[in-house]
């Protein structure tokens, strides 16, 4: 087990940080510098600032939200209102979180639930939002909500396709017509001239399962014009419809023909017909790397994905209309022994009914059972189980179905960062950053201490642009984390899910202290995040 405490943070390594970390005022003064004083001064830490180097032994100063200086302090004369001892911690960038369904959270009366503990307590200091095409499209009214009522931590956000395709057509499964799409492409500029980051979809969702891909095509186009990417939860993972690989194919397509850099959320191979795919994906990217494409992903660290019984059992078409449809299509004769044998093929793909967990938004009782233990306590098919499970209203799943080897082999690209996909019933939403340190970093030595850091801030913030965030330099907003080496670690699991992680000490927010020793402050520090469009694409409408 690697552990990087005080032996680690003594040597100097000259890769990198060491040779480079010097103050704004620079380091060939001939005279003293005259005293500066600083609000925060951070000493002794072991700092790896997010460029992928090794760690070094170095000073951090804030003044207000900035980073005024990192270095050797005792080589400056600072006046600090507070100082924190690092010795033996871990200074690092503020986590990115670039795949996230908290915006019910950012959105709610409460402040405890705006404040985004599991986030905050794993070092994350921004996320992003309407992910898998979820969200709203105005970007700047949902942003102004926020920041007037007070969040946690930093808020980015997408325009999403779902949410723009339901405001016109609801959930039909047509295509649009051409006033239709002349609407939506207006829908996704104007949350692009808002300050969206990109167009985010879920094709895997309906209704944006039924968009044909020119359709994406068109609206991502809006979004490339206006500098941004295009972030998507692929129309396969797995064997469903067009397969894993041709899902990533259709992503190279939208990123080929829209001309913008795609991004590939939560990327990984989902069921026993495609575990092993991993290495003909990285083919495929890498290969468009070769062509010219900029195409990154994301990954959370978990061999089970977070769905529902719906989304992962049902086929899409009996989802039209919606949830109300979808009930009646249940009892009817004709539509429902092809629903149910469409469900016995999706639960095999899936690794069968006891790789099937159910954790939340269900009744208690049932909550850390499978599909597999109703099944026998009911004395009934596994699938018939499922349907008393979507007539009762359903429940969210852990869904065990991706290898070890999938995963690993993923992580280790230089080009995939960390994500939670943080959502309910899931340990990813409280555990993930700290799971893949403690898992990967640690234990499994799967990626190293700077690449980790690197892949959790640093390049997050270049893949989206994220200005003057995701690193730890003079200048930059003070968005950093201080953790212990020896107890980042996860306490959530699939059954108890909702288990903050511990080792965090000290998180800072635009430079207020939102993590005090370990604990939460009651500080809402953080602030919504605008991507600035392209010059010249957004007429008068602000930034």
């Amino acid at each position: 087990m690697k552990i990087y405490r005080t032996s680690l943070k003594r040597k100097l390594y000259t890769t990198g940080l060491s040779l480079t970390l010097i103050s704004l005022a620079g380091c060939a003064a001939a005279e003293p510098a005259e005293p500066q004083t600083v609000d925060l001064l951070i000493e002794n830490g072991t700092l790896f600032d997010g460029s992928n180097t090794a760690g070094s032994t170095a000073d951090v100063a804030i003044s207000g939200d900035r980073i005024v200086f990192v270095g050797q302090a005792s080589e400056q004369q600072f006046v600090a209102t507070r100082s924190i001892d690092a010795e033996g911690l871990v200074v690092v960038p503020g986590f990115i979180d670039p795949h996230t369904h908290y915006y019910e959270d950012l959105a709610s009366d409460e402040a405890g639930t705006r404040q985004i503990a599991p986030a905050l307590l794993q070092g994350v200091t921004t996320v992003f939002v309407g992910n898998d095409g979820g969200g709203r499209p105005d970007i700047a009214a949902s942003i102004e909500e926020a920041e007037t009522a007070g969040i946690g931590p930093n808020m980015a956000s997408f325009v999403g396709f779902g949410a723009v395709r339901q405001q016109v057509l609801g959930y039909s499964d047509r295509a649009p017509d051409a006033d239709e799409l002349d609407t939506m492409k207006t829908l996704v500029a104007d949350g692009m001239c808002e300050g969206a980051f990109g167009l985010s979809s879920g094709l895997f969702y309906a209704p944006q399962s039924y968009a044909e891909t020119e359709e994406v095509i068109a609206l991502a186009r809006e979004a490339s014009d206006r500098g941004g990417v295009y972030d998507t939860h692929i129309r396969d993972e797995s064997s469903y419809t067009i397969g894993l690989l041709g899902g990533v194919e259709e992503v190279l397509e939208v990123a080929r023909t829209a001309e913008l850099p795609a991004h590939i959320a939560h990327i990984k191979a989902l069921g026993v017909d495609v575990h092993g795919q991993s290495k003909d994906v990285i083919s495929l990217i890498e290969n468009a790397h070769d062509e010219g494409l900029v195409v990154t992903a994301d990954q959370y660290p978990w061999t089970a994905s977070g769905t529902s019984v719906s989304s992962s059992l049902l086929p899409r078409w009996a989802q039209v209309g919606g949830e109300e449809a979808m009930l009646a299509r249940l009892t009817d004769a004709d539509d429902a022994p092809k629903i149910r044998e469409a469900m016995r093929e999706n639960m095999r793909r899936r690794g069968g009914p006891d790789s099937l967990l159910l954790s939340s938004n269900t009744r208690e009782e049932w909550i850390g059972k499978t599909i597999a233990d109703l099944s026998a306590e009911w004395e009934m098919d596994p699938v018939d189980a499922a349907v008393r499970i979507l007539k009762a209203g359903g429940s969210r799943l852990a869904s065990f179905n991706q290898s070890d080897e999938d995963v690993e082999r993923f992580m280790q690209q230089p080009w995939v960062v960390t994500s939670s996909d943080a959502s309910n019933g899931h340990p990813r939403k409280y555990a993930s950053f700290a799971n893949k340190y403690a898992t990967y970093v640690q234990e499994k030595e799967t990626i190293s201490m700077p690449e980790f850091v690197h892949r959790s801030s640093g390049l997050t913030a270049e893949t989206f642009g994220v200005q003057e965030r995701g690193y730890i330099k003079p200048g930059y907003y003070a968005d950093i984390a201080i953790f212990d080496p020896d107890t980042f670690a996860p306490r959530a699991t699939y059954v108890a899910p909702e288990q903050p992680s511990v080792g965090v000490s000290y998180v800072f927010v635009n430079g207020t202290l939102v993590v005090d020793s370990g604990q939460l402050t009651s500080s809402l520090a953080g602030r919504g995040l605008k991507h600035t469009p392209a010059p010249g694409t957004c007429g008068d409408t602000p930034a």
